[in-house]
């Protein structure tokens, strides 16, 4: 569907896109950030200037042109070597920080790194294990001065504006293909060795302007994910600088109410839990005050008043949007499925809320909700540039999303094989996520194709489905459905393990969880069909382990394996 798109300029390169944004709108902020206890302010031509200055030191030292990795926190360094390397003819790599040892060592060799930008952290890590770093030509610190081999950024970006101070001009002109590999992202590795994601210039620029063409973002962003994933990375930084934003930049996720307040934000890029947690503090808030009635009789008013072309939501909810700030009207959220309910009520208080679906595969952005066409139950309309079709689509027409187009990777670094799983002949990478196209051509996601439960009776579960109906209920903070086992080692029935919010349960009086978690579980569930229903439920004394986008892991369950051998056990029993 190509109608309704919004007008773009269009994306050649990121070098392009940088100097047009400095000719355009040079003296713009394009980064606020915390310095030590001070604000700091970064414009449009000063961030250019520190890219190029970067640039040129490692010109001069023969390393541009090399594999470049980073393993940081978030900072406007990181962004600054990021768009440096973007704009060299050299290839970025960035990787996770908080990976353990020999996974950090694992991305590092096998993306063929020869030069990495670290903290002191990870420079120990590289003293542990030297053999690992003999094949980088440099390591430069970030937060250190230089010292033992090693050598520091700001130093290097001193010794780039000196060079370019003389006249040096070299880094400007390095180019590189376009259809060439640019951007080599590891996967979060759950299921085994994480793999490389090859990325191209040309992947990168289609993923800004046809996401661009789809949803525009506000004038003032907070940043919040981890800039190590293609979402934070592409649709946060990149549609950013294309779009002329200031940026402002979260130091870590202790601060994002801070910073809210701080920075006075008009859109911000989420994930789904940040936009649950946002939703149960509004409604804890309200129900501290014994106002839940009076909230909700005013969000019917407000919602009448709207159909009649009265809007008076910012001035209705007032004080609720004050804790995000007061200037906050968009919120797009990726990474995974959200319940339409968030969306129906963020936009009732008036803050759209577009759901959009990505993979790191596909640059990472396939499809998300318009102004235009904002459906919630959806993660919206394919980028222009791609295509969209359901492979081996089930009795209730739920098939496996296969995406082709300009944002498809080029494949998996150095894995043919595990490419050839993944990407068909035809071209069409075939994603592992289970969905259905609705009549207006938005597409719905119902789960993975690796979360996929398929029971004795032949039904088929994506577990995502309840786990959703179950977040609903005020005091779960954390749920995963999993598949119980019989003793041929068949999904008979299924089993939910439940992670407690106990402030939440405190507000509400709650004295026996169990029985109040057993009783609105199965109203929550209610209208499903029955062996859609929880038939164990289990509460965990700590939350699930998270990869560091803040997903569950699945593999984090504690009592799985308890679950089969109860059914097990129940199944001998019951035999005559």
């Amino acid at each position: 569907m190509r109608k309704n798109l919004i007008d773009v300029k269009p994306v050649s390169s990121i070098k392009d896109m940088l100097r047009n944004a400095v000719a355009e709108v040079g003296d713009r902020i394009a980064y606020r950030f915390a310095r030590g206890e001070e604000l700091a302010e970064v414009s449009y031509a000063q961030f250019r200037a520190d890219t190029l200055a970067l640039g040129q030191a490692l010109h001069e030292r023969g390393l541009s042109c090399e594999h470049i990795a980073i393993a940081a926190p978030n900072s406007y360094d990181w962004i600054t070597v990021y768009l440096t390397v973007l704009q060299s003819a050299g290839v970025f790599v960035p990787i996770d920080k908080d990976l353990p040892e020999q996974d950090f060592l694992h991305v590092l060799t096998d993306s063929d790194a020869r030069v990495l930008f670290c903290t002191k952290q990870h420079a120990a890590i590289l003293e542990k294990f030297p053999d690992a770093a003999q094949a980088l030509r440099a390591v430069i610190l970030l937060d250190e001065p230089a010292g033992d081999g090693k050598l520091s950024f700001a130093e290097l970006l001193r010794e780039g504006y000196r060079l370019r101070a003389e006249g040096e001009s070299s880094f400007e002109e390095e180019q590189s293909d376009p259809l060439a590999l640019k951007m080599l992202v590891y996967t979060s590795g759950t299921t085994g060795l994480a793999k490389g994601v090859m990325l191209s210039e040309h992947n990168l620029c289609s993923s800004i302007f046809y996401g661009l063409q789809r949803c525009t973002p506000g004038r003032v962003g907070l940043s919040v994910l981890p800039y190590h994933h293609v979402y934070e990375a592409v649709p946060g930084i990149l549609v950013a600088i294309h779009h002329h934003c200031t940026l402002c930049l979260n130091e870590n996720l202790r601060s994002v109410s801070k910073n809210m307040l701080r920075y006075k934000p008009d859109y911000i890029y989420l994930v789904p839990a940040f936009v649950e947690a946002f939703y149960k503090k509004i409604w804890a808030s309200i129900d501290k005050k014994g106002k839940r009635r009076a909230f909700s009789a005013l969000i019917k008013l407000s919602d009448g008043l709207r159909k009649i072309g009265i809007d008076r939501r910012r001035a209705f909810f007032a004080p609720v949007l004050e804790a995000f700030g007061g200037e906050l009207r968009q919120i797009v959220c990726g990474g995974a499925p959200i319940r339409a309910e968030l969306g129906a009520f963020f936009d009732s208080i008036g803050i759209a809320l577009y759901n959009g679906y990505g993979i790191t595969e596909c640059s990472p952005l396939v499809s998300v909700n318009t102004p235009s066409l904002n459906d919630c139950t959806t993660v919206g309309l394919p980028l222009p540039c791609c295509e969209i079709r359901l492979a081996d689509v089930n009795e209730d027409g739920d098939g496996e999303i296969c995406v082709r187009g300009d944002i498809v990777m080029l494949g998996y670094y150095k894995r043919p094989d595990l490419t050839r799983d993944v990407i068909d002949p035809d071209g069409w990478f075939h994603t592992g996520d289970y969905g259905r196209i609705t009549p207006r051509g938005q597409l719905m996601i119902t789960g993975r194709k690796k979360n996929l439960i398929v029971l004795t009776n032949g039904k088929n579960i994506f577990p995502e489905e309840q786990e959703g109906y179950i977040q609903q209920i005020p005091y779960v903070a954390e749920v995963v459905v999993f598949g119980i086992r019989n003793r041929h080692g068949l999904e008979e029935a299924l089993g939910a393990e439940v992670f407690l919010n106990q402030e939440a349960l405190a507000e509400l009086q709650i004295e026996h969880p169990e029985e109040a978690l057993r009783s609105d579980i199965a109203h929550a569930l209610a209208h499903l069909p029955t062996y859609k229903h929880i038939a164990r439920i289990f509460i965990r004394d700590i939350s699930f382990e998270k990869t560091t986008s803040n997903k569950i892991r699945r593999s984090s369950l504690l009592y799985a394996e308890a679950a089969h051998e109860e059914w097990i056990q129940r199944e001998k029993n019951a035999a005559p």
